[in-house]
C-alpha cells in the first residue's frame, strides 16, 4: 500500500491545473460512489488528480489505477480495506473496466465503508446498469465528452469565455458573436478546432496528434471492445471497414442490407456494431423521433463522433459536409436532444430545426418553418435566422 500511495502522491503533485475544464464541478463528493465515463484520451485521469490537488485532498485519499500490475495479483477490495483502517476518506479510482471484478468489488465497497467517498472512471462502453451487483442504483454516473470548441479556445488563447444555453445563441448570437470576434479571430481557430482540438493531448504535439488519435482508435477497437463487449477479435476488421465507409460517405445515410451483404454479417449484427461504436464514442446514430430500443430501429443517418476523426481516417480529403455536421450534432448532442428531420438536417429538442451549410447555404430548405434556422460555417457574425456554425461550439 505504501508504494500505490507515493505514486499517488506523486501524480498529484505533477497535475498542471493551468486550464481546468467546467466538468470538474460535476464531482460531488456528497454522492458515495460516483462514476465518470468516456472515451480514451478524453482528459478523465488529469481530471481525477486536478480535482484532488485543487481541493487539498491529498493527505486522506489515493489516486489508483486499475492497469497498475499491483491489482493483477492483489484484490481491490483488501487496498481498500487497509486503505480505510489507516484513516483514508477518499477514493479515487482510474480506468475502472481494467479490473476484473470491477462492478463486484464497488458494491462490496459502498456497502462495506459507508463513510468512504469512491470516484471513478472508466470506458464510455461500460454498462453500469447492466453491471451483475446492480451499480446503477448505487452509483451517480457521468459522461465526460472531448473538448468544446469553447474550451480549445480558452486553452490555446487564454481567454475566459463562459458555457452559453442554446436559446441565448438564437436570440442573441450577433452580440456575442462580435464580442468573441473583438478577442480572437473565429474563424482560424474553428479550422484548428475542426483538425486537433477535440482531445487535450494536442497541448503535447500538434504534429503527431493524428497519429495518437489513430492510436487511441486501434486499442479502443482492439483492446476495449474485445475485453468490455461480447465482440470477438475477428469482428473487429469488419468495424474497421465500416468506419471507412462511414468516414468516405457523403452522407452516410446506412442501407443495411447493402452494408449487411459487404461485409458479410447480419442485419443484426451490424445493429450491434452500430451501438458499440457509439458507446465508445467513435460515431454517432441520428434517428427519427421514434421510441423505442435503438437497437430495434434503423438509424437514418451515421457521422463520426466528432470532426478530428474525419482528419484521422480520410485527411484531406475529408468531406467538409461531414465534418460540419459531425461538429454540430457532437456539440448539441451533449445537452440536447437530437433528431433526423426530413425539413432541414437536424431537430432538436422537437422544437428547433437547423440546416447545416457552408457560407453560400441558403434557408430556402426549411422556408416557413417555425424556429428555423442555419448554422453557417466561414461567417463571423450572421443575421436574423442565420447563425455562425463555430458559435454552437459554446453550449458546454
Amino acid at each position: 500500500m505504501k508504494e500505490l500511495i507515493e505514486f499517488s502522491d506523486r501524480q498529484i503533485d505533477m497535475v498542471n491545473t493551468d486550464f481546468v475544464r467546467s466538468f470538474i464541478r460535476k464531482i460531488d463528493l456528497n454522492h458515495k460512489l460516483t462514476g465518470i465515463v468516456g472515451s480514451r484520451g478524453v482528459g478523465k485521469t488529469t481530471l481525477l488528480l486536478q480535482y484532488l490537488k485543487i481541493n487539498h485532498l491529498k493527505e486522506k485519499a489515493v489516486y489508483i489505477t486499475m492497469d497498475d500490475l499491483y491489482f493483477s495479483e492483489n484484490r481491490l477490495i483488501d487496498f481498500v480495506d487497509d486503505f480505510v483502517k489507516y484513516g483514508g476518506s477518499y477514493l479515487f479510482i482510474d480506468e475502472i473496466h481494467f479490473y476484473r471484478n470491477w462492478s463486484q468489488e464497488l458494491k462490496l465497497i459502498y456497502d462495506r465503508y459507508p463513510d468512504l467517498k469512491t470516484i471513478f472512471t472508466g470506458s464510455s462502453i461500460l454498462e453500469i446498469e447492466k453491471g451483475k451487483s446492480d451499480l446503477s442504483r448505487r452509483a451517480i454516473i457521468y459522461k465526460m465528452q472531448g473538448l468544446s470548441f469553447r474550451e480549445f479556445v480558452n486553452i490555446t488563447e487564454n481567454t475566459d469565455f463562459g458555457i452559453l444555453n442554446l436559446e441565448e445563441i438564437l436570440l442573441e448570437h450577433r452580440s456575442i458573436a462580435a464580442g468573441v470576434r473583438d478577442k480572437i479571430l473565429p474563424l482560424k481557430k474553428f479550422n484548428e478546432y475542426l483538425e486537433y482540438g477535440y482531445y487535450p493531448y494536442f497541448l503535447e504535439d500538434i504534429e503527431t496528434y493524428v497519429l495518437k488519435l489513430r492510436n487511441v482508435l486501434n486499442l479502443t477497437l482492439e483492446l476495449d471492445l474485445p475485453n468490455i463487449t461480447d465482440i470477438t477479435h475477428s469482428s473487429i476488421e469488419k468495424i474497421k471497414q465500416l468506419l471507412f465507409i462511414i468516414a468516405h460517405s457523403v452522407p452516410f445515410k446506412p442501407n443495411l442490407s447493402r452494408l449487411s451483404e459487404k461485409l458479410s454479417v447480419n442485419r443484426n449484427t451490424l445493429k450491434i456494431f452500430f451501438n458499440y461504436l457509439e458507446r465508445a464514442d467513435i460515431i454517432i446514430q441520428l434517428f427519427s423521433n421514434v421510441k423505442g430500443n435503438a437497437l430495434l430501429n434503423k438509424p437514418e443517418k451515421v457521422y463520426l463522433h466528432h470532426p478530428n476523426l474525419f482528419y484521422a481516417f480520410a485527411g484531406i480529403n475529408a468531406d467538409k459536409g461531414n465534418i460540419r455536421e459531425s461538429f454540430f450534432i457532437n456539440q448539441l448532442a451533449y445537452a440536447y436532444k437530437v433528431n433526423y428531420t426530413k425539413a432541414g438536417d437536424f431537430l432538436v429538442d422537437q422544437k428547433f430545426v437547423f440546416e447545416v451549410g457552408g457560407k453560400s447555404k441558403t434557408s430556402k430548405q426549411i422556408s416557413g418553418l417555425e424556429n428555423a434556422y442555419v448554422a453557417k460555417d466561414k461567417i463571423e457574425t450572421g443575421i436574423r435566422n442565420e447563425i455562425p456554425l463555430w458559435l454552437f461550439g459554446f453550449l458546454y
